[in-house]
């Protein structure tokens, strides 16, 4: 793809993604079974990868932060996470606990907007899944369970790295891409 394909050089579609983890040390109901991670079916009318099989997500919007208080005399911190809870919110009707950094990845979209995408991990909350307009199912699976579905590049890989860290590997010894 040449840089001329490209909108807008300096302007990316802020995303972020959420792999939500369900730990083994709580009783959960009917939500799934202990020691999972919540993937999603996304819709066939959806730009990038239609039918595929994800993780909770979104883009930051400017209302993210534009209507509340400044949380310094110019700018907003925490941005990216309310955006990340206000997505997982919309899209499973989960609640979730602290939300951790994990990576960050680019791409460009079929239609040649640029991407930036930070993904993070968090432990379920509460609530039970409730899908909105952009997914057609859910599954909470095991990282071997995941193996089995049609999941966009890289999201297995992400949630590998999260059971390894959540089985206490350092973090530094879990880069992405590196075994």
């Amino acid at each position: 793809m040449a840089n001329s394909e490209i909108k807008n050089n300096e302007l990316h579609r802020v995303v972020s993604t959420a792999i939500i983890h369900k730990p083994p040390h709580k009783n959960f109901g009917s939500g799934g079974k202990d020691g999972r991670y919540l993937i999603l079916r996304r819709t066939f009318e959806k730009r990038a990868f239609p039918g595929r099989w994800t993780v909770p997500g979104g883009g930051l919007e400017v209302s993210d932060y534009i209507n509340t208080p400044k949380t310094t005399p110019d700018s907003w911190y925490f941005a990216i996470e309310n955006s990340l809870r206000r997505e997982i919110k919309e899209e499973t009707g989960l609640e979730v606990g602290k939300v951790k950094y994990l990576l960050d990845l680019v791409f460009i979209r079929p239609d040649k907007i640029p991407v930036v995408t930070l993904s993070y991990y968090c432990d379920w909350k509460s609530g039970d899944v409730k899908l909105d307009e952009d997914s057609i199912d859910y599954a909470w699976v095991t990282y071997k369970e995941a193996k089995n579905y049609d999941l966009i590049e890289g999201i297995l890989e992400e949630i590998e790295i999260v059971d390894r860290i959540l089985k206490g590997a350092n973090l530094d010894e879990v880069e992405y891409g590196k075994k």
